[in-house]
């Protein structure tokens, strides 16, 4: 194991400067130019000039891009063109809101995904497993934030359980939760559609196994069968799809944050698009992007763990 994990980590890291390298280059290539953008259409020539050199924009691409290497290593994102606050401050006091909310949709949306997806499977064709069949494609057809909003106007404005807005004081674990109850569902509903019915179509093939009737045939309690010889062998394509809609999850926390009014980065992001703070969009983009390759790389170490074939691929 110790070998694998070695290998998936020297793996990750060229695939990380890729990454950045890609970020870097959008950003560049984006039509406008941010120094204009930053300063208005009736922004004087001068100031503009004095604007790119200050960004460091008149460099050349390559001298540009050693320069974002270095500020990444040494934790300097740049200072906001809006508010000219250091970035990376503003990014660690959104950064656990935004990290709280994306892994509790996805711890929820698995851990539940996988048991509503055993559930359906063992119960083919009956009550229970109509009701999570078409609960599951429910979620995959309701966006994250028509499906937030649904949940706001009933659990915060008609019943008047929760808040509508805000991320609640970090320091206070109840007002977390109470704060986090709604966007976590959110995600997690969506998470749980895809689990569900990756679970049950995986465990359904594993049934038809010679293994399986092998077990049942030396007369193994069935529910030893389902658990030591189903469910291990079945759990390696449902952490493929974890791992993929973990990504999409993602995507999926920014517009929820934008719906619950959450101090994250997802309106931390949507806020630097509206008011064109390339610097602040860049920094924001870095750390999603980060995020995705850290989460390939957990799915992959989780493949290993599965299934120890894997380690000697």
């Amino acid at each position: 194991m110790g070998s694998y994990l070695v290998r998936r980590v020297l793996l990750a890291i060229p695939i990380l400067f890729a990454v950045l390298t890609l970020v870097f280059l959008l950003v560049r290539v984006a039509p406008g130019d941010p120094a204009v953008a930053a300063l208005g259409d009736y922004a004087s020539k001068e100031a503009v000039e004095a604007l790119r050199e200050k960004m460091g924009l008149n460099a050349p691409l390559y001298v540009q891009y050693f320069q974002f290497l270095a500020g990444l290593f040494r934790g300097d994102l740049g200072r906001s063109l809006i508010n000219s606050r250091p970035v990376a401050s503003q990014i660690a006091s959104a950064f656990p809101y935004t990290l709280e909310l994306t892994a509790s949709g996805i711890i929820l949306g698995s851990l539940f995904g996988i048991l509503l997806g055993i559930l359906t499977a063992l119960r083919r064709n009956r009550l229970v497993d109509y009701i999570g069949r078409v609960f599951s494609l429910v979620g995959l057809s309701v966006p994250a934030f028509y499906l937030g909003i649904l949940l706001l106007l009933i659990f915060s404005i008609k019943f008047n359980l929760f808040p509508v807005v805000g991320g609640g004081d970090l320091s206070n674990f109840g007002e977390t939760l109470y704060y986090l109850f709604l966007p976590a569902l959110t995600l997690a509903l969506i998470m749980m559609s895809y689990i569900t019915r990756m679970t049950r179509s995986s465990i359904l093939n594993i049934l038809n196994e010679d293994y399986v009737r092998t077990a049942r045939a030396k007369g193994l309690r069935e529910r030893l069968v389902i658990y030591k010889h189903v469910l291990r062998n079945a759990l390696l394509p449902v952490l493929s799809v974890v791992g993929m809609f973990s990504i999409v999850l993602i995507g999926s926390s920014v517009m929820t944050e934008v719906v619950f009014s959450r101090p994250g980065l997802g309106k931390m992001m949507v806020g630097a698009m509206k008011q064109r703070d390339y610097i602040t969009l860049q920094s924001i983009m870095v750390i999603f992007s980060s995020l995705v390759v850290f989460i390939n790389l957990i799915t992959d170490l989780a493949y290993g763990f599965t299934d120890p074939r894997i380690r000697y691929d």
